[in-house]
């Protein structure tokens, strides 16, 4: 299932989206499906005539995890960490399908990274691999942008990684997906940069989420963002990046200054 959050006229909406690719509906839902389910109320749009938003707002916390690819590490010239590298973005960091990534005053090397994103659905914690699957509400595109400048300069990851618009999502989460090997692809302006699959994360889903729940309580609609494959590079004013997710979809989202 597919469930998207979106507008219309005024105030925001989830709703599941159904068809074919190119012929899209969206039936709206009553209520937030994290609290309240899937309960359809019979109204439907064309998709093409609704705003895409962000699929969720997390109101408590992005969790990052970086190097999770070897590729990716050995490319910054970095060694693989012995256990997941964790970070933090703030939900003030997201933004949706088509909004523009707002390139910081203070940086020069803004970065771009395709991620398959883990959204969280139940209230969780010290998650046992067995039962991670019980605690996914779905998963959904992400774009994990960095200042490189500023990351190099910090002994925190806070600002690198947690300038406003640096985590696009979307365009919608999708709830019944095996993750074991997804192809994940970015392009820049049409250019084909990273090709890679999650088969080659050296941490799965399940084990993310288990470890990351070892050190916080998890809430409904907070995100886990797994690693990125080999060829990130930088983006500039007026460019566009596109994440593709086997499974999912497309987000793509244009860079301003």
């Amino acid at each position: 299932m597919r469930i998207a959050r979106f507008v219309v006229d005024s105030d925001p909406a989830f709703g599941v989206v159904e068809g074919e690719d190119g012929q899209e509906e969206i039936a709206v839902m009553a209520g937030d499906p994290f609290y309240s389910g899937v309960q359809l109320t019979g109204v439907r749009h064309q998709l093409a005539d609704v705003r895409l938003l962000a699929p969720v707002i997390p109101r408590s916390k992005i969790v990052g995890i970086g190097r999770n690819y070897a590729e990716h590490a050995k490319e910054l010239g970095n060694e693989v960490p012995p256990a997941p590298l964790m970070f933090f973005k703030p939900n003030t960091s997201v933004i949706g399908p088509g909004d523009p990534i707002v390139l910081p005053a203070f940086s020069d090397e803004i970065s771009f990274e395709s991620e398959l994103a883990v959204v969280i659905g139940r209230i969780c914690k010290d998650v046992p691999l067995d039962r991670v699957d019980e605690v996914v509400f779905g998963y959904t595109c992400a774009n994990d942008l960095t200042a490189r400048d500023a990351q190099k300069t910090d002994n925190q990851w806070a600002r690198a990684k947690g300038f406003d618009t640096s985590c696009p999502v979307g365009p919608w989460i999708e709830t019944d997906l095996d993750t074991e090997n997804l192809r994940v692809r970015g392009r820049l302006d049409g250019e084909l940069k990273q090709d890679g699959s999650t088969s080659q994360m050296i941490w799965g889903v399940r084990e993310l989420v288990s470890y990351v729940s070892q050190a916080f309580t998890l809430l409904p609609g907070d995100l886990i963002l797994t690693g990125t494959p080999a060829g990130v590079g930088l983006i500039s004013e007026g460019e566009r990046y596109e994440v593709e997710i086997e499974g999912i979809g497309r987000l793509s989202n244009p860079a301003r200054r």
